[in-house]
């Protein structure tokens, strides 16, 4: 018999997320927050909007695991922002 489970290939993604997050530089030059897509074909088809979407999420993600103060206050402010820019694009 035939066993048509293991003969499919069908791939699904394994990663939930799009976009990952992380905070870089040092104290006297500045902090910031810097995106990678997971995925490259993901980098290829996005609306602005759905990006944004991901970005906020990616640092929601990261907010929860950030111990330092300056990056709690980096990632909060880009939360901000990005925020701000999606009312704009959307209204």
């Amino acid at each position: 018999m035939f066993d048509f489970d293991r003969a499919m290939n069908i791939t699904e993604n394994e990663i939930p997320y799009i976009v990952e997050a992380k905070t870089s530089g040092w104290k006297e030059r500045g902090k910031s927050v810097s995106y990678h897509f997971l995925e490259p074909s993901h980098s290829v088809c996005m609306e602005k909007s759905d990006l944004m979407l991901a970005q906020i999420q990616a640092c929601e993600r990261l907010l929860r695991y950030a111990k330092d103060e300056e990056d709690i206050n980096i990632l909060k402010e880009e939360v901000t922002k990005l925020r701000l820019a999606l009312d704009l694009i959307r209204y």
